[in-house]
């Protein structure tokens, strides 16, 4: 049924025992949509995917996923999550595709092997990565950015119908953001429906199709990129909202005053 709602949200809350965190949000996302959430610290977009996901508390309202009560909901594959993780454990020694093959355990009973489907399906999601040629290394050895995309294979691995990320590209510098970029580009091509929290949007901003921001709990923008770079663009240094962080302002040189960065990525020079 392609036309129901992979999430549908109405008046719904979040929290922690009897904390409150995200109230009264109302918000549905359909399939083929890539959806940025943004917010401050503090302000519920965490709160919000960890409810999804059954790692908060569900307080009130109705919640919806895939057209099911999430009490009711126990289809858990069709919802890949990639957590905000700097790196993976050296704790425990494991090739790339010995990672990316977990993703394969929810889907069949612990004592029957992996069979040819599992393997395919691994494959294609280290393809979709660009990490099939280093499927045998030790994940340890790789790059920050190289480890995220594993984590992001793992989570392909289920072939879920909805990939859940938060803060993918946190902690990656500027090459492997593009790298991932281009990874999240390409599984959007391929009608990949994503969620995907993110202080950084201008390394994403050719893959999103829509916006959504929070603040105190609540959703106060939900829109296209276009209509939010047209109410969002800042005009002065710490004017743009939605960040943790100011816009950059980068070195100085006579006769500018700044160099700021809009919400897309986009600078713009301001003369002083």
């Amino acid at each position: 049924m392609t036309d129901v709602p992979l999430i549908s949200l109405r008046s719904a809350s979040f929290g922690y025992a009897d904390r409150r965190v995200v109230d009264g949000v109302t918000l549905s996302q359909g399939r083929g949509e890539v959806v940025a959430l943004l917010g401050p610290n503090g302000s519920g977009k965490t709160t919000l995917v960890k409810g999804l996901l059954g790692l908060s508390d569900h307080l009130g309202g109705d919640v919806l996923l895939f057209g099911t009560p999430l009490d009711r909901f126990r289809d858990k594959p069709r919802i890949g999550y990639v957590p905000q993780r700097h790196s993976l454990s050296t704790s425990v020694r494991a090739t790339v595709r010995e990672v990316v093959e977990v993703g394969r355990l929810p889907l069949r009973p612990w004592w029957r092997p992996a069979g040819s489907a599992d393997a395919a399906a691994v494959d294609e999601a280290l393809d979709a990565v660009g990490l099939r040629d280093r499927e045998r290394e030790d994940v340890t050895a790789l790059s920050g950015g190289q480890q995220r995309r594993v984590l992001i294979a793992r989570a392909l691995a289920s072939q879920p119908d909805l990939l859940v990320m938060d803060e993918p590209t946190a902690g990656v510098d500027a090459a492997n953001q593009r790298v991932l970029a281009d990874v999240l580009a390409a599984l959007a091509t391929r009608g990949t429906s994503m969620l995907i929290v993110t202080h950084e949007l201008a390394a994403l901003h050719d893959v999103v199709t829509r916006i959504v921001c929070m603040d105190g709990g609540h959703v106060d923008y939900d829109g296209t990129p276009r209509d939010y770079l047209a109410t969002h663009r800042g005009h002065e240094a710490g004017t743009v909202h939605h960040h943790d962080d100011p816009p950059a302002v980068e070195g100085r040189t006579p006769g500018i005053a700044a160099i700021v960065t809009d919400p897309l990525g986009r600078r713009e020079v301001h003369h002083g």
